[in-house]
């Protein structure tokens, strides 16, 4: 996960500087809808792995402190099944039925 990030995170860069030196004025140039679309792709991407990455480093200090496997909200055990389909789970199922 973290040499993924790090790639996605390179190649963000490789974009932005590519595009320094290009024509700026996106909406007319017919490469710059492209390299927006690209970039903010990019972007999107390298959000879901930090967040991911923060629920796996959240998940492995439940394990530390012995949390883990204990909903959130109520207190009570999460299934096994619940873990085995969703190990960072944080909540239990009817917990999660009636999260926001």
């Amino acid at each position: 996960m973290v040499g993924q990030l790090a790639r996605l995170r390179q190649d963000f860069e490789e974009i932005v500087q590519a595009s320094a030196d290009a024509n700026a004025d996106d909406e007319h140039d017919p490469e710059g809808s492209t390299i927006a679309f690209e970039r903010s792709q990019l972007e999107s991407s390298i959000h879901r792995a930090e967040h991911r990455l923060q629920e796996i480093q959240d998940a492995r200090t439940r394990v530390t402190v012995g949390g883990y496997g204990l909903c959130q909200a109520c207190g009570e055990p999460i299934a096994e099944a619940r873990l085995q389909a969703l190990p960072l789970a944080r909540s239990c199922i009817a917990c999660a039925a009636i999260a926001p």
